[in-house]
C-alpha cells in the first residue's frame, strides 16, 4: 500500500512539474514574441515584403516608417474570445487593436484604437497587417495620426534625445464592454532609432532684446534666461512647431518679446479662434452703450426662425448669452466631423447666417447648460452686431475698441456677405493682441478709460459652463467666448481665462499672477498643437516669469 502511495506521490509531482514547465514556457513565449517588423521604404511604391524589413530607423533622416505583422487569426476571433456572447457587430463595435510604445523598454504610450479605424475587412479577415506611420507629407490614414498623438502629445518627441534608442510596438486586442478588457499579446516588435544631433543658428538662442517703440513701457522685472533660452532652442530645433511670436506682459509692462520663423514685430498673426472672443469683447461694448438690451435678450428679436428650416419653439428659448457661453442647443460641433454644423460644412455655404439659422435643435441638450463648440453661433454674433450698431461692426468696432487701445494695424476675415467675421482670423500684431489681453487684466480700462465694464469682463471671465465631458480631451470651464483652465507647475495650479485658436495661438489673462502672455503659432492642423504650447507655458514660460518675482 505504502509503494502504491508513493509511486502515485511521485506521478503526480512529474504532472505538476510538466505542467509548470509547459506554463512558463508558454509565458517565455509570450514575452519573447518577436512577430512585428518594421520598415523604411516608400510603401507607395513598393509592397513590402521580408527583404524590405528594417532594422534601423533614423528619426530626422527616413522619411518612412511601417509596421507589418501578421495575425495567427484574424481580430475578431480575439475580440470574440474577450467578449463571447457578443455579435460580431457588437464587437467590432467596442473593440479593436491596443498599441503600446516603448522607448528603450520604458512604456511611453498607449493608445485604444478608435473602434472606426481600419475597414471591417482588416479586423474580419485580414491575417497580414501592413501600417504606414511615417511619410514625408501627412495621409489620411489612421497609423499616422497615432504616430503623431504618440510623438507630438503622448512623450514621443521628449523619450527620443539625441543619440540611440530601442522602440517597441505592442499590440493586442482590446474591448471596451462597461469595463476595459485588454487580451494576450498578438505582435512585438523592436527597432533600433537613431536621434541624431540637430544643427541649428546658434543666434536664435539668446532672449531677443525687446525694440524701442513698442508702445509698452518695458519691465525692470527679472526673469530666468536661461529657461527662455532653453525654449528658444527648442523653437528653432523645430520640437515646437511653427511658433511665431511671444509676449508676456508683467503689472501692464512689456518683460518679453520674442519672434521666429521670419515674423517680426509689424508681422499680422492669423490666430485662427481667438477672434471669437473679439465678438464677447465688442458684443459688451454693444450692450454698454445700449444699442443691445443685455446678453439674455433671445435670437428670435433679431431674426424669423420661423423662416428659416428646422423651427421647432426650442429656437425660440436661444439667447446671446447661450451662443457667448456655446451651449445654445443648435445640433453643431466643431470637434465632430459628422456633425451637420461645422465651420468647414458653414464655410461651404453662400450663406453663413442662413446655414446656422437652418440648423434643428438637439432634443436632449439644455440651452445654457450643455457645451459644444460651435463656431457657427459665435459668427452669428457678429451678424448681430453688424445689424444693430451704427454704421456696422467692421467701423463700431474701429471707433469703439481698436482705437482707444491704439491698433491701428489689423485685418478682418469677411463673410460671403462681405459683414466682420467673428467666428476667428482677425489678424494683429502680437504685441496689439496682449493690449487685447491686458484690457481684461485691467478689468476693462486702457488708459484711464473704461472701454469695457467692470461687470462685462467678470462675466465674460467667469466659469460659466463646464466643458466636462463635451468633447474628446477637453475638460475646464468656458466663459463669454473665453475658456479657462488651471496650469500646475511646481505642484502649484494657476488659474487663467484664455483664446486659443488653431495653429497653437493663444491670449492667456491669468486670475491671481500678473501676467498676460500672448502666444502666435501658425501649426494648423497639427495634431498636438495646443498640447505643445501648453507644454511651452508649464515647462518654460511660467518657471521662467515665476521664479524670478
Amino acid at each position: 500500500m505504502k509503494s502504491n502511495y508513493f509511486l502515485i506521490l511521485i506521478v503526480c509531482l512529474l504532472i505538476s512539474c510538466k505542467n509548470n514547465s509547459q506554463s512558463k514556457s508558454n509565458n517565455a513565449n509570450s514575452n519573447e514574441i518577436e512577430n512585428l517588423y518594421f520598415s523604411t521604404v516608400d510603401f507607395t511604391k513598393a509592397k513590402i515584403s521580408s527583404e524590405e524589413y528594417s532594422k534601423n530607423f533614423n528619426l530626422h533622416n527616413d522619411n518612412y516608417l511601417s509596421i507589418v505583422f501578421n495575425l495567427n487569426k484574424p481580430l475578431i476571433q480575439s475580440l470574440q474570445e474577450l467578449a463571447p456572447t457578443l455579435s460580431e457587430d457588437e464587437l467590432l463595435s467596442k473593440g479593436n487593436f491596443q498599441f503600446s510604445y516603448l522607448v528603450d523598454g520604458k512604456l511611453i504610450y498607449v493608445e485604444n484604437l478608435n473602434t472606426g479605424a481600419g475597414p471591417k475587412t482588416r479586423k474580419t479577415e485580414k491575417l497580414r497587417q501592413v501600417i504606414p506611420l511615417v511619410t514625408p507629407e501627412q495621409i489620411n490614414f489612421w497609423g499616422w495620426f497615432m504616430w503623431q498623438r504618440f510623438m507630438k502629445i503622448n512623450g514621443g518627441l521628449d523619450a527620443f534625445t539625441e543619440g540611440n534608442h530601442t522602440l517597441s510596438i505592442e499590440i493586442k486586442p482590446y474591448l471596451r464592454d462597461g469595463t476595459l478588457k485588454v487580451g494576450p499579446l498578438l505582435a512585438k516588435g523592436n527597432i533600433a532609432v537613431e536621434v541624431p544631433k540637430i544643427h541649428i543658428d546658434e543666434n536664435l538662442v539668446p532672449v531677443q532684446k525687446i525694440q524701442p517703440n513698442s508702445g509698452w513701457e518695458i519691465s525692470k522685472a527679472n526673469f530666468d534666461n536661461n529657461k527662455i533660452e532653453a525654449l528658444n532652442r527648442k523653437i528653432a530645433e523645430g520640437r515646437f512647431e511653427d511658433i511665431n511670436g511671444i509676449v508676456v506682459i508683467k503689472d501692464g509692462k512689456l518683460l518679453i518679446e520674442e519672434y521666429f520663423n521670419g515674423a517680426a514685430r509689424g508681422s499680422l498673426h492669423n490666430t485662427m479662434s481667438v477672434g471669437k472672443s473679439f465678438a464677447s469683447t465688442i458684443m459688451g461694448i454693444t450692450i454698454k452703450e445700449k444699442f443691445i438690451k443685455n446678453e439674455n435678450t433671445l435670437l428670435k428679436d433679431f431674426y424669423d426662425l420661423k423662416s428659416y428650416k428646422n423651427y421647432s419653439p426650442k429656437k425660440d428659448s436661444v439667447t446671446l448669452k447661450s451662443l457667448l457661453t456655446m451651449s445654445s442647443g443648435f445640433v453643431g460641433n466643431d470637434n465632430d466631423e459628422d456633425s451637420p454644423g461645422t465651420e468647414f460644412k458653414m464655410q461651404s455655404s453662400n450663406d453663413w447666417v442662413k446655414f446656422t439659422l437652418d440648423l434643428p435643435m438637439h432634443e436632449s441638450k439644455v440651452i445654457g447648460k450643455d457645451y459644444n463648440y460651435f463656431t457657427a453661433g459665435s459668427g452669428l454674433l457678429g451678424d448681430i452686431i453688424h445689424k444693430s450698431v451704427p454704421n456696422g461692426l467692421v467701423s463700431y468696432a474701429d471707433k469703439k475698441l481698436f482705437a482707444p487701445l491704439g491698433i491701428t494695424n489689423y485685418k478682418w476675415f469677411y463673410t460671403p456677405q462681405n459683414i466682420a467675421y467673428t467666428g476667428g482670423g482677425i489678424q494683429l500684431r502680437a504685441i496689439d493682441f496682449a493690449k487685447y489681453g491686458q484690457l481684461y487684466k485691467n478689468k476693462g480700462k486702457w488708459n484711464g478709460k473704461q472701454i469695457l465694464t467692470e461687470e462685462w469682463v467678470k462675466k465674460s471671465l467667469t466659469k460659466q459652463v463646464s466643458r466636462a465631458y463635451a468633447d474628446a480631451g477637453e475638460d475646464g470651464y468656458y466663459g463669454y467666448l473665453f475658456f479657462n483652465n488651471i496650469y500646475k507647475v511646481d505642484g502649484k495650479n494657476y488659474e487663467v481665462f484664455f483664446s486659443a485658436g488653431n495653429g497653437g495661438n493663444k491670449i492667456l489673462v491669468f486670475k491671481d499672477i500678473p501676467f498676460v502672455v500672448v502666444i502666435t503659432a501658425s501649426a494648423y492642423g497639427k495634431p498636438g498643437n495646443q498640447v505643445n504650447v501648453n507644454k511651452m507655458m508649464t515647462d518654460y514660460i511660467l518657471p521662467a516669469i515665476l521664479e524670478k518675482q
